[in-house]
């Protein structure tokens, strides 16, 4: 279980201009209505188009890093949870069991038996692993009304989940390649994580009884984090019920943490679910199940996003990448035919016409677009645009094709940066 979805305080009075909450809705991201539920916010056009572009891209990573892609049903029965301990460790925050005729089946509050399961389905040989599988599914926590909050503590989840089964050999190298896997994605996103955490486990707490276990996952991560050169902190009492985790931390604009992605070494679930793989030896063997998550929930790191960037996302996340403004009706024609050859480089462009007010309301209102093309009567002759960026440069006009293929390498590039070169 990628047990990320913790450490925000309650109520989330955040106090600050960038309070994702606030801005969530007036940039029309999100919203929550009382009638579908506390803790159940619905993404309106704009922000489903920066989670859809946050999970393709998180998608494609994983893609590239060697893994496979599953989906997995949302519901389970309460043995299946029984088995993998969730039950007598986290039954409290799980939704109550629905009857359906003599079985009881639960909203899952976590992934990972699902992909045990889905390991299990099949035979592995050695020569498979490390098998890697991942999803960005659905799931379910009972959280109590009053530390829900916005987008960092809600109900319905969708998680950003990975898990690696492997030899213990193959363990500390797969763990440190999905923390450069999470390095990359905050240098895409703009993110700067305040700490790594070393999460052990704490007195008084509900831990799976096998110290030997835990001695291992610890020592195995450890050697992660020692190898990697990474600056990190032990923190007890931050543990998943089942082992250590690294946790990446970040800060809201007050200050307050949550952990965005994790690493986790888990020996108990592949015993509980009998778990193997046939060795070199022609004998059974078991693997040890690494967890991962990049980005965490997507709603969390939405969250984090808004209000690290104001709602001033790097240009291939914005909802809007390039607004198009003509000065007049008379190049409302060139205005519309650029907008089509962004849409056919996969741009997401918008053309905001002289009904819409003055070039400088217009302007003030795009503010926090990446990119501003004004075509005038002296670029619509010679078929190009003048272009504003939204850090406040201007560029001399120049050929409409040429901003189009610009653009679109920066963005396809998952670049943070504005402009490439010389302005």
């Amino acid at each position: 279980m990628n047990d990320n979805i913790t450490d925000s305080g309650p109520g989330q009075d955040h106090g600050n201009r960038h309070d994702h909450r606030r801005l969530g809705r007036e940039l029309d991201l999100f919203d929550t209505d009382p009638l579908i539920g506390a803790g159940l916010p619905y993404w309106l056009p704009d922000g489903a188009t920066v989670r859809h572009t946050l999970e393709e891209y998180i998608r494609g990573e994983e893609r590239r890093a060697g893994y496979r892609h599953v989906y997995s049903p949302v519901l389970g029965k309460r043995e299946l949870y029984e088995i993998s301990g969730h039950w007598s460790h986290y039954s409290e925050d799980m939704f109550p069991p629905m009857e359906l005729g003599s079985e009881q089946v639960v909203l899952r509050p976590s992934l990972c038996p699902h992909h045990a399961v889905i390991y299990r389905s099949r035979p592995h040989s050695y020569r498979e692993l490390p098998f890697r599988i991942a999803e960005l599914g659905g799931m379910y926590r009972s959280e109590l009304s009053g530390v829900l909050g916005g987008l960092t503590r809600v109900r319905a989840i969708q998680l950003n989940d990975a898990h690696i089964f492997c030899t213990l050999d193959q363990v500390a190298d797969e763990a440190g390649a999905a923390l450069e896997m999470i390095r990359r994605a905050y240098e895409a996103l703009g993110i700067d994580p305040v700490r790594y955490r070393l999460s052990l486990p704490g007195p008084g707490g509900k831990y799976v009884a096998a110290p030997e276990l835990w001695q291992r996952s610890t020592a195995l991560l450890t050697e992660v984090l020692d190898r990697s050169g990474l600056p990190y902190e032990a923190a007890e009492g931050e543990a998943a019920f089942y082992g250590p985790k690294i946790d990446v931390q970040v800060a809201d604009g007050a200050g307050r943490e949550s952990t965005l992605s994790t690493v986790q070494v888990d020996f108990h679930q592949p015993e509980r679910f009998g778990l193997h793989y046939i060795g070199a030896d022609g004998a059974k063997h078991r693997p040890v199940m690494v967890h991962r998550s990049i980005i965490g929930s997507v709603e969390r790191a939405v969250a984090h996003l808004v209000e690290q960037h104001g709602g001033a996302f790097p240009p291939w996340l914005a909802p809007t990448q390039l607004v198009i403004l003509p000065i007049s009706d008379a190049e409302l024609p060139n205005a519309a035919a650029f907008a089509r050859r962004c849409a056919e480089r996969g741009l997401r462009a918008e053309v905001v016409g002289p009904e819409s007010g003055s070039l400088g309301a217009r302007i003030r209102e795009s503010r926090l677009v990446p990119y501003q093309a004004v075509i005038g009567a002296k670029e619509a002759v010679d078929d190009r645009v003048a272009l504003r960026l939204r850090d406040g440069r201007r560029l001399d006009p120049r050929p409409a094709e040429e901003v189009v293929d610009r653009v679109a390498a920066l963005t396809g590039a998952h670049s943070a940066e504005l402009w490439d070169g010389s302005a």
